[in-house]
């Protein structure tokens, strides 16, 4: 019986230590994010509160792909065009970073959470007004004499009015 008794003991101690153990870790370490160069709203900063863009950006963005593939609905809120305008600022050195850099503003949290993105596969990853943002390949290029009034330097679908791509 003493046994028995003297194992709980040992275990809860053993327990007791594993979970005070977070205390002292120290501080836990968290990405260098990026300040934005704008506030969108003197409310928030960004369109929604920081907490909430944390969240659910990603279902903002979705949503609002959605509305303009599909239904040709183009707004600035929620634009991926406008989140990198605002968030991806220059450097130092006075260029802007690519996606994959832990200076880029997207790329600071994502590698953190060791989430993948494909965005910036198709969209550009610096502002508009970058002269090195984002250039298509020559297949992309090539294929846009099919659809002379598309831009070259942005991604366009050609939709029928049905939703139907062509």
């Amino acid at each position: 019986m003493f046994v028995g008794q003297l194992s709980q003991k040992i275990l809860l101690i053993v327990a007791g230590l594993l979970l005070a153990l977070p205390l002292y870790a120290g501080d836990i370490p968290t990405p260098d994010v990026p300040k934005a160069k704008a506030k969108a709203t003197e409310e928030y900063g960004c369109v929604r509160p920081v907490a909430d863009m944390r969240k659910n950006h990603m279902e903002y963005l979705k949503f609002h792909r959605d509305e303009t593939l599909r239904e040709g609905i183009r707004t600035k809120q929620d634009s991926l065009k406008e989140c990198v305008n605002c968030h991806v600022s220059k450097t130092a050195q006075g260029t802007y970073p690519a996606f994959g850099s832990e200076k880029h503003f997207c790329s600071s949290c994502h590698h953190y959470a060791a989430v993948e993105i494909d965005c910036f596969q198709c969209h550009r990853d610096k502002p508009a007004d970058s002269a090195n943002h984002y250039q298509p390949s020559q297949d992309y290029q090539a294929s846009l004499t099919s659809n002379p009034s598309a831009d070259a330097t942005s991604p366009v679908l050609d939709v029928s009015p049905a939703g139907e791509t062509r």
